[in-house]
């Protein structure tokens, strides 16, 4: 099954249940940063702690997929456009 994707431009719940995230795309942003929680908002069990962004456009991948239970939920700081990938 291909994985799927959400682009979003704040803090957002992905998905609801269990699942896997393979990374994320940073399209643009003004010194963002992002947090992946395993839940559906900003508490309890963090899936990748604050990632701070390098200038400019990025990808990042996992070298695994991160499995998560309840959900996945991105918490996103100042202006950006980020795109994550997952399943």
């Amino acid at each position: 099954m291909p994985a799927k994707y959400s682009n979003i431009t704040s803090d957002t719940l992905i998905k609801t249940g269990s699942g896997k995230v393979y990374g994320f795309i940073v399209n643009s942003h003004t010194s963002g940063a992002l947090k992946l929680w395993d839940n559906t908002s900003a508490a309890t069990t963090v899936l990748m702690n604050t990632y701070t962004y390098p200038s400019g456009s990025s990808v990042v991948t996992f070298p695994s997929p991160v499995c998560f239970n309840t959900g996945l939920y991105a918490d996103i700081t100042n202006t950006q456009d980020i795109t994550i990938i997952w399943d």
